[in-house]
């Protein structure tokens, strides 16, 4: 190990590599903080140039562009609601409101920070577990992965407030229905396309997010026009935009949240098809588990802590998804994938052998890693102060901003006018389900995960022979599924041992303190 960090130390650190390095996290973070585009297009965009270079530079400059575009995603779901990319869908339920109480600088600073960390230990993880990690990953089946769907899905009682966990269940249901829209990729047969050509391949994430986060934020601000009372307060909090202090507290509350939430996206991450937007949620989940009911209350109203879980994992995340890619060769996620197509141009195979046969592009990579998220922190935070500006513009020129690229952003991506219609239908019911107090984010999480539930799904039971079996035929998915039945019913429980003690109190004239 040490010869290999020897060996990607003077590969990362010759001067072309680390104006690579550079150039890839500035160009990142540029196109991550654009509704519409992502790490895919960020990858995609970086291939022609990247075909000219040797192996290793190429792969650090993709690599920095890759977890460049994950760490400036943060940036529009925190400011305008508008998580173009799924793994900072999570962010944007705390972020956005914190900044829509005058504190854009600090949440847009705590995502910096939690970025930044979930990164390096993501590396440091990746550093030593490696190829122990790889073997791990080799052991997960389609039963297992179709028990870590069920647990993704069961994280949906995160976002369930008091009385609502009916709703979001339904909501849940809702984004599975949605996912199954579109061409079967097993049999080949259109589902549910009511005859449209333009539902062959289904709907869209972007235009889905956009619509039911950025485009219908926009219209309820002006189906519900704030008063006087609420604007002087908004023109007051936006002088405070560039503040990005984070106290002694919020560190000492952060410190505990960011050691979960790095271990367990990393995990995630590692794991083949699972990838940064569950490593989000379900880091989300656990952590207002963890808080309390008194911290856990602050959870979708601007919590430090959900806030600092999701930007940690989804960072972890993306750094635990090149264990697969190196030492398996299996892409972990669609960005992943287009990597191993630029690997295999440059004649390298990727696998258990990458880091003898070519141990320059192995440890290099994972040494730039340590260097770009050093240098994410750089070009980031001096920019906080002028970024978080973008609420200062009064909002009579912020919604049209907000609609133009949530269209076009949906637009560019299929050049297709169907899509733009659909995705103001799906806002316009959008509106109506906010109004009656139906939470977004469940029916994303049920949309995500819809797919690869799927999959698994029909692969567990072909090799069962069509038997239901699988469920407790393994030990792993048998624990998988018992931690998602203690996830669903604890809180049920916990309540229910509440109200029965509460009465217990009452009729003795007692107090439950």
């Amino acid at each position: 190990m040490i010869e290999g960090i020897l060996i990607g130390l003077s590969t990362a650190l010759t001067l072309q590599n680390l104006l690579f390095v550079m150039l890839g996290c500035l160009m990142g973070t540029f196109i991550g903080m654009l509704p519409g585009l992502g790490p895919m297009s960020a990858i995609a965009l970086m291939i022609p140039i990247a075909a000219t270079l040797d192996p290793a530079a190429g792969i650090i400059l993709m690599a920095a562009v890759y977890y460049g575009a994950i760490f400036g995603g943060s940036t529009s779901s925190i400011l305008i609601n508008a998580p173009g990319v799924a793994s900072t869908v999570a962010t944007s339920f705390d972020g956005y409101p914190m900044a829509r109480k005058g504190m854009a600088g600090k949440a847009l600073a705590i995502a910096a920070y939690s970025s930044f960390s979930g990164g390096v230990v993501g590396a440091l993880l990746l550093l030593v577990a490696a190829p122990s990690l790889a073997r791990v990953s080799l052991s997960f089946h389609s039963t297992d992965y179709f028990a870590l769907m069920v647990l993704g899905l069961v994280a949906v009682a995160a976002f369930a407030g008091k009385g609502s966990m009916v709703k979001a269940l339904l909501m849940t249901v809702v984004g599975l229905m949605l996912s199954t829209v579109g061409t079967d990729q097993t049999q080949g047969v259109a589902r549910f396309t009511l005859g449209m050509i333009d539902l062959v391949d289904g709907i869209s994430f972007l235009l889905l997010v956009m619509a039911t986060f950025a485009l219908s934020e926009a219209l309820m601000a002006i189906l519900k026009p704030k008063g006087d009372a609420a604007r002087l307060e908004e023109k007051e909090a936006s002088q405070k935009l560039g503040s990005m202090k984070v106290s002694g507290a919020e560190v000492r509350e952060m410190a505990p949240v960011i050691g979960r939430s790095s271990i367990l996206g990393f995990l995630i991450g590692v794991l083949p098809g699972a990838g940064a937007t569950i490593a989000s949620f379900l880091a989300y989940g656990t952590e207002q588990r963890l808080a309390g009911p008194k911290k856990g209350a602050e959870f979708g109203q601007g919590s430090v802590r959900g806030l600092s879980a999701p930007e940690t994992a989804n960072n972890a995340a993306a750094t635990g998804s090149f264990v697969p890619l190196l030492t398996l060769g299996i892409p972990g996620s669609g960005t992943t994938a287009i990597m191993l197509g630029a690997l295999i141009g440059y004649g390298i195979q990727p696998g258990p052998r990458l880091y003898i046969d070519q141990p320059e592009v192995f440890w290099s990579v994972i040494v730039s890693m340590w260097i770009g998220n050093v240098i994410l922190l750089i070009l980031n935070l001096p920019l906080i102060p002028y970024i978080a500006r973008v609420l200062a513009i009064p909002s009579r020129f912020l919604l049209p901003l907000i609609l133009f690229f949530s269209l076009i952003g949906v637009y560019f991506v299929s050049f297709n006018t169907f899509d733009i219609q659909l995705m103001v239908i799906f806002a316009a019911m959008a509106v109506v389900l906010r109004l009656l107090d139906f939470p977004m984010a469940p029916m994303i999480l049920g949309f995500i995960l819809g797919g690869m539930m799927e999959e698994n799904l029909r692969r567990a039971l072909l090799i069962n022979d069509g038997s239901w079996s699988f469920l407790w035929d393994r030990p792993l998915t048998v624990t998988i599924l018992a931690i998602a039945a203690l996830c669903l019913f604890l809180p049920l429980l916990t309540a229910q041992i509440r109200r029965i003690k509460d009465t217990a109190y009452g009729r003795t004239g007692g107090s439950p303190d």
